[in-house]
């Protein structure tokens, strides 16, 4: 399925690709725009279902080279190099993007991401956590009880009651957020890379930056990630796993170092 992306852009100067996280979409970025657009010329693409960008229809599964061929189109037209930064679900397709782009990019940025398949690989615990998380959005697929759903899912990702403390227009708008992320678990839970394959196929200059209070299975990951490699592992105190939303000004300052 191809597709041409809905993106916000600022800025000029070296091309900087940004792709968000689950229930979220470009707009996640507009701080980071903000900050970086006096030195880049940045690029918020938003997902499959995102924005205006067209929904997954299929009809086979999505996969992270799907949503990872959305940036091609956004790219420098001179065949600069780019450099891309990916958050939570936004991560792994980043890793993809990269990988299929080689040494077109030259500097990749994950915030939090959530390859979960190599909890499986290294047999880690928390990869009970998601798929448990992803058989709740499958139900709701089937059921249609998509309310429930973003109850669980909020409640995983930020914590015991933040659904509650949400007020009722914020719910509303989570919970029809929410269901492209039916079609992103099957691209991220159906990828087959391997952290050796990982490693060879991403940037020699490939920053993670996690949070000290994140999620267990984004904390075990972080910790697979980080078995014989020479990227860079910055961890940010607290702000949990939607840092880059919550505590901007945290993770910022790591962001922009990270970029060069």
């Amino acid at each position: 399925m191809d597709a041409q992306p809905d993106a916000l852009v600022a800025g000029a100067g070296p091309t900087v690709i940004l792709l968000h996280a689950s229930v979220s979409g470009a707009r996640q970025w507009r701080v980071t725009m903000e900050t970086l657009s006096d030195r880049f010329r940045v690029v918020a693409v938003n997902l499959h279902g995102y924005g205006e960008t067209p929904r997954w229809t299929g009809p086979e599964p999505q996969t992270l080279a799907d949503q990872a061929r959305l940036v091609l189109p956004v790219l420098p037209a001179d065949g600069a190099p780019v450099r891309i930064v990916g958050h939570s679900f936004g991560g792994s397709v980043a890793m993809k993007a990269a990988a299929i782009l080689g040494a077109r990019v030259d500097r990749l940025v994950l915030i939090e991401p959530n390859p979960f398949t190599l909890l499986q690989q290294e047999n880690r615990a928390s990869f009970a956590e998601a798929q448990a998380l992803c058989a709740i959005i499958r139900a709701a697929g089937r059921t249609g009880n998509w309310t429930e759903a973003a109850r669980q899912f909020a409640t995983y990702w930020t914590g015991p009651g933040s659904w509650e403390a949400m007020p009722s227009h914020r719910r509303t708008g989570f919970t029809k957020a929410l269901r492209p992320n039916l079609h992103e678990w099957d691209a991220v839970m159906n990828e087959q890379a391997t952290l050796d394959d990982w490693h060879r196929d991403l940037p020699a200059d490939t920053t993670v930056i996690h949070a000290a209070d994140t999620v267990r299975s984004i904390a075990e990951i972080v910790d697979v990630m980080q078995r014989g490699t020479n990227w860079t592992f910055r961890q940010i105190p607290e702000g949990g796993h939607m840092a880059p939303l919550v505590r901007p000004e945290t993770v910022l300052p790591v962001l922009a170092e990270a970029l060069g």
